[in-house]
């Protein structure tokens, strides 16, 4: 029995192309037994339809002590410690109803102008640094990071202190459970400290504007509440965007004309970020698993109550029965913003204004600033990062 449950993740021949296992078990298979790096096993889903109504029903819950574990640490790498009042139930919908206000399209726009000076200083330190370059490290890394720690008014002499922990906190092999603890216990005690001294002098940061928000239904954010948040903050927005900026640069010089298309018309910028967050195949591999609250049907497949499923949301995003011609690259297509790349329902990611906001300004400055960019090594020598939750590329060397 063991031997005809396949490992999860899948390899695969090259970094940029999907596993070919996601087409065939979406065609043949669409809820298959796999056996995740912690040895314990689960379903994944992966067509487009299915895959949303784990997101969205609410008969599917997310994670938990019961579900099956992700990674080889003790605690699964579910990294839910001290955040099931805000994960969960009716304790997830008053902490969105209080944060999301401060998360709406126009407040993030408002940071348009800051996360330009940044992406400008970090290509001006590129341009001096001179031929070849590893954008991941170079720009993809320290540019969410920057904005993170702008947002919740952390020291910019702290950003390395923020990107270790998110790469320790989102580890699936990597790290031992002693890490991934003191990971945690330094994180929340800084936050927690920087939590006191905005609610004592609020400056002109998210993180002030959050220890102030009072309703008169919900109450305010209470000070454990806070440090999940910033923690979702750091764990979302900057390790993922990170890894994306650097999918996007690798996704578009793989077939330059992709790239070149956006220099001869800078208006394709948010259509192609949003086929590029479509067609990520790195990224989102695992995710948060889903846990049946009771006995279902799913594709015609009988699913038992307190079952694991992993929604996998980067083959659903390449499914023919939602976007046709799925493969294609299409900075033109109508519905490419209808993907699941941040999820769907109760759980869609609150930030995702800001990490489309990023990868924007990221695209725009070097279509304008770097018309000669290009891979120094072609797309074949790109390699997948392994060991995190995360996901992505491990570097992204280009020239110009």
């Amino acid at each position: 029995m063991t031997e005809s449950v396949p490992t999860y993740p899948f390899d695969r021949e090259e970094a940029l192309r999907p596993p070919r296992e996601w087409g065939e078990l979406q065609e043949k298979c669409p809820v298959a037994h796999v056996r995740l790096p912690s040895g314990d096993t689960a379903q994944l889903v992966t067509r487009y339809d299915d895959v949303r109504a784990l997101l969205t029903d609410p008969r599917f819950r997310r994670g938990g002590q019961d579900a099956a574990r992700i990674a080889t640490t003790q605690d699964g790498g579910l990294f839910a410690r001290n955040t099931m009042t805000i994960t969960q139930g009716e304790g997830h919908r008053r902490w969105r109803r209080l944060l999301s206000p401060s998360f709406t399209i126009r407040r993030m726009e408002a940071w348009r102008p800051r996360v330009q000076a940044m992406c400008d200083e970090l290509v001006d330190d590129l341009l001096a640094a001179g031929s070849p370059a590893d954008l991941s490290v170079r720009l993809g890394l320290p540019l969410p990071v920057r904005v993170i720690c702008a947002l919740v008014g952390a020291p910019a002499e702290d950003q390395d202190r923020f990107a270790h922990w998110s790469r320790v906190m989102l580890t699936l092999t990597r790290h031992t459970q002693e890490e991934v603890q003191q990971a945690y216990e330094e994180f929340d005690a800084y936050v927690s400290a920087l939590v006191d001294a905005r609610r004592a002098e609020p400056g002109d940061d998210l993180l002030s504007e959050l220890t102030q928000i009072s309703d008169s239904e919900d109450g305010r954010l209470s000070h454990e509440e806070l440090i999940a948040t910033v923690r979702a903050l750091l764990l979302a927005g900057h390790e993922t965007t990170s890894n994306m900026i650097a999918i996007m640069v690798a996704m578009l010089l793989a077939e330059p004309e992709r790239y070149q298309a956006v220099i001869d018309d800078p208006g394709l910028v948010p259509g192609t970020v949003e086929e590029v967050l479509r067609l990520d195949s790195t990224l989102s591999v695992v995710g948060f698993p889903r846990v049946a609250g009771e006995d279902l049907d799913i594709a015609g497949v009988k699913v038992a109550a307190g079952s694991t499923l992993i929604p996998c949301r980067p083959a659903a995003n390449r499914d023919p029965r939602k976007f046709a011609d799925p493969e294609r690259f299409d900075p033109h297509r109508d519905n490419a913003n209808q993907h699941l790349t941040f999820g769907a329902g109760p759980h869609y990611c609150l930030g995702q204004p800001l990490a489309r906001l990023e990868l924007q300004v990221v695209l725009g400055t070097l279509v304008r600033r770097l018309p000669g960019l290009r891979l120094r090594d072609g797309a074949e020598a790109l390699r997948l990062r392994t060991g995190l939750l995360s996901g992505g590329l491990e570097n992204v060397w280009v020239a110009w």
